[in-house]
Order: C-alpha cells, then sequence, then structure tokens
C-alpha cells in the first residue's frame, strides 16, 4: 500500500455538504462524479496531499443510503492506494482479510476498487484503489 488515498464521508445533502466542506477547507470541489452502479453522487475535495471524498445516495436502496439510515452522516471508508489492487487482494486473503468484491470495480475519480468487510478490520471500511492508466 502506497498511501491513504482519500477518507470517504457519507453525507444526506450534497449541496449543503459541498458548502461546508468549502468553507472548512477553503478550496471548492476539484470533481463531482455520478457512480451509477453504485447508486452514489460523489464530490471530491483536495487540501495540499489530503483528499476527502463526499457520498450521496442517488437511490434509497444504495450502500450509501442504508449506511446512513442504520449510522448516520459520518466517515464511511478510508482509501488506501495500490500499486497493483490484484496482487494486494491476494495478499490480503493469504492474511485472512474477507474482500468484499473480488473483482475490480470502476470507481469514482478513474480508479478500479475493491472494498475489505469491516469485521476483519476492526469495523473500518477499507477501499484499495488503484489508478486506472
Amino acid at each position: 500500500m502506497k498511501k491513504i488515498d482519500h477518507i470517504g464521508i457519507a453525507v444526506n445533502d450534497m449541496t449543503v455538504s459541498n458548502a461546508l466542506f468549502e468553507k472548512l477547507l477553503g478550496v471548492a470541489p476539484y470533481k463531482q462524479e455520478e457512480v451509477e452502479n453504485e447508486r452514489v453522487l460523489t464530490s471530491f475535495f483536495k487540501s495540499d496531499t489530503n483528499k476527502i471524498e463526499l457520498l450521496a445516495a442517488t437511490s434509497e436502496d444504495s450502500v450509501i443510503a442504508q449506511f446512513i439510515a442504520k449510522k448516520g452522516e459520518g466517515i464511511h471508508h478510508i482509501a488506501f492506494e495500490v500499486a497493483n489492487i490484484e496482487e494486494e487482494i491476494q495478499r490480503l486473503k493469504k492474511e485472512g482479510f474477507v474482500i468484499l468484491n473480488e473483482i475490480p470495480k470502476k470507481g469514482a475519480d478513474n480508479k478500479l476498487v475493491v472494498f475489505l468487510h469491516p469485521k476483519t478490520t476492526n469495523g473500518v471500511l477499507i477501499e484499495l484503489c488503484q489508478s486506472i492508466k
């Protein structure tokens, strides 16, 4: 794993949350993108080397809507950049981690992503992401 790529935050209202984080960080989001297969709208902020991804549900049956219904708004995941997502999947499986989607899928911000089950990571949803070249 190279570094923390971003922290994902689940939000109810993207407009309100974009305004809040713009005030907090002093910068506007550099990208907003809908990931249709996940039924989520994302908004990315960058401050120096730090990135925040806001996630808002576009459907009541999306994972983000379910997360907010159960836990409320807040930190949803921590994403780690990896050099080779396939190798990391195999390495982490050997170490006993449960991979939620063993086949990487296209996520936001031009990344391939997989998630590790929070039951195997002390309750934290971990995302592995690799830039698509």
